[in-house]
């Protein structure tokens, strides 16, 4: 049996070479890019112009002024400009009016100076505005958050 085991682990060690060398072959130099056919892209680019709304919905909440965390006390002012999808959206929104401005405060309230100092803290900050409103409405969706005044003092 001794004899066996040296030709029994170059055996497995041959073997776990084979399919180590199969796995990068079939993922790098094997692998077939794939096939972009222009006509079928254009194709979709044009039913994607065709359906996108000309004439977005875009209702412009009443400005804020907000206690930002942390120290040294720090205030926002800001307008929020929501996109919205479509008319029901809308009304929904103008429906939830404190409610809805209520979860922007707090959102807002939970920030620090450092958080919404970059430009990547601010696009966190729309998303979050996004999301949490989005959680509200039943009908609509709201496409995108923009700040027509954003003034941290």
């Amino acid at each position: 049996m001794k004899k066996f085991i040296p030709y029994i682990f170059v055996g497995v060690n041959v073997l776990c070479m084979t399919l180590g060398l199969f796995l990068v072959y079939s993922s790098t130099v094997g692998f077939e890019s794939p096939v972009i056919r222009e006509e079928t892209e254009i194709a979709k680019l044009e039913e994607a112009r065709l359906q996108r709304d000309e004439n977005p919905i875009i209702y412009t909440m009443d400005p804020f002024t907000v206690n930002l965390n942390g120290y040294p006390k720090r205030i926002i002012q800001t307008e929020v400009n929501l996109v919205l999808l479509n008319k029901a959206g809308f009304e929904q929104v103008v429906r939830l009016g404190s409610k809805a401005r209520d979860s922007v405060v707090r959102i807002l309230n939970g920030k620090t100076f450092a958080d919404l100092e970059t430009v990547q803290g601010k696009l966190f900050l729309k998303d979050e505005i996004a999301s949490q409103l989005n959680e509200l409405l039943i009908e609509g969706v709201i496409k995108d958050v923009y700040f027509s005044e954003f003034i941290v003092k």
